[in-house]
């Protein structure tokens, strides 16, 4: 289908690059008019040029930056239909290195940060009588998680919480609010922060033989933000190539 997301203002938060940026351009390809909102200032600006988008450089742990993003796509469109909180730091660090002040920084980020994207738009999603809040959310967390990964398995498990309650809170207003729990996806992020041997142990774990790639986690946030989804609401997608399926490592079969 084309024009899913025709005339609909989508505000992308951590747009820069791998899922945010596959994400905005699965909306801008359905017809969505784009706000890119990211830390990340120059890749922020090369993203939004791609798609003829305005841009705000946001740090999603402050609350007046997820303001100001909110602000800016009723400034431009004059509403705001969609917004992605994408955005989401994920350190390697053992529980026993980690200090209150590491804990607090991705906190801040991932959780704090759903919670202020969400609050920032319900004022003009209520108005509207219409919205979709969607929220990066992760397997690691809710369903699995590795060592160095404590604060960042607690924040995702969170942001599945916080969908629940969202949901069941702005439900009168006709907004839905709804997650993607990615697997494993080879993004820049995963490249330069994960080695081969990462990569080829994830790889010989997931049933589909590959890592997924940002466009496959986009296709299910673009069928959240749908129409097609109107009566979806406080739950996720798991976007993993089955990996969350096996018992053990020896469950792969020979198909003629």
């Amino acid at each position: 289908m084309i024009g899913r997301l025709e005339d609909k203002v989508a505000l992308v938060i951590g747009g820069a690059r791998g899922i945010g940026k596959a994400t905005a351009k699965r909306f801008h390809e359905e017809g969505a008019k784009l706000v890119i909102a990211d830390f990340e200032e120059e890749g922020g600006k090369f993203a939004a040029s791609e798609f003829d988008a305005p841009f705000i450089h946001a740090d999603i742990s402050k609350m007046a930056d997820a303001e100001a993003a909110v602000a800016l796509a009723l400034k431009h469109y004059g509403r705001l239909d969609i917004i992605l909180q994408n955005a989401g730091v994920y350190p390697w660090q053992l529980i026993e290195d980690t200090s209150p002040e590491d804990w607090d920084q991705v906190m801040a980020v991932n959780l704090r940060g759903s919670f202020n994207a969400a609050r920032a738009a319900l004022t003009p999603m209520k108005q509207q009588h219409y919205g979709r809040i969607l929220f990066t959310s992760s397997i690691t967390g809710p369903h699995v998680t590795s060592p160095g990964h404590g604060h960042y398995s607690a924040t995702k498990a969170g942001i599945n919480g916080f969908i629940r309650a969202a949901a069941l809170e702005f439900a009168g207003y006709g907004i839905t609010v709804n997650g993607v729990e990615p697997g494993n996806i080879l993004t820049e992020a995963m490249q330069l922060h994960r080695g081969p041997a990462f990569i080829k142990n994830m790889e010989d774990a997931i049933p589909l033989g590959r890592l997924g790639s940002p466009r496959d986690v986009a296709n299910a946030f673009l069928f959240l933000a749908s129409d097609e989804a109107a009566y979806i609401t406080g739950t996720t997608i798991v976007v993993d190539g089955g990996q969350l399926l096996p018992e053990g490592s020896n469950f792969r079969l020979q198909p003629p």
